[in-house]
């Protein structure tokens, strides 16, 4: 196999697997799976025009969109800042290191999305797919 097949296929596994991650995470707080919100009830969820509801919802479109690999730049972009914003409002203040202050998945997907908004969706992915499609026209 040749280094640029392999750097595909890591890439692929990559966004899959953070795809379905932060869809996790948002259906968690979204509809209540996974056991709902910590510190709640079980299957207790978010309210949807709350700002953990919002970002749930971010996080269960956004994460299946990275999993498809479909609009995949411009919802990793947004992603990528939502977690910037999600670091400095609620991991920051609590010390000055993300291992300090459970910041470390935020700052994790942060930069992986920034990656991912800079790098597309890749050769096996539903935008790639379009793209050959609407060339053949």
């Amino acid at each position: 196999m040749n280094l640029a097949k392999a750097a595909s296929i890591a890439y692929l596994l990559l966004r899959l697997v953070s795809g379905l991650l932060f869809f996790q995470s948002g259906a968690l707080k979204t509809f209540g799976w996974f056991g709902g919100l910590p510190g709640g009830a079980p299957g207790a969820r978010a309210v949807l025009l709350s700002q953990i509801g919002i970002g749930g919802a971010l996080e269960v479109v956004g994460g299946l969109a990275i999993l498809v690999g479909l609009g995949t730049r411009p919802a990793a972009f947004v992603l990528s800042g939502m977690m910037a914003v999600a670091y400095w409002q609620f991991h920051a203040p609590g010390g000055a290191w993300p291992i300090q202050n459970g910041g470390l998945p935020a700052v994790l997907f942060c930069f992986l999305f920034l990656f991912m908004a800079a790098e597309g969706g890749g050769p096996w992915s539903l935008d790639a797919w379009l793209q050959v499609r609407r060339r053949r026209g």
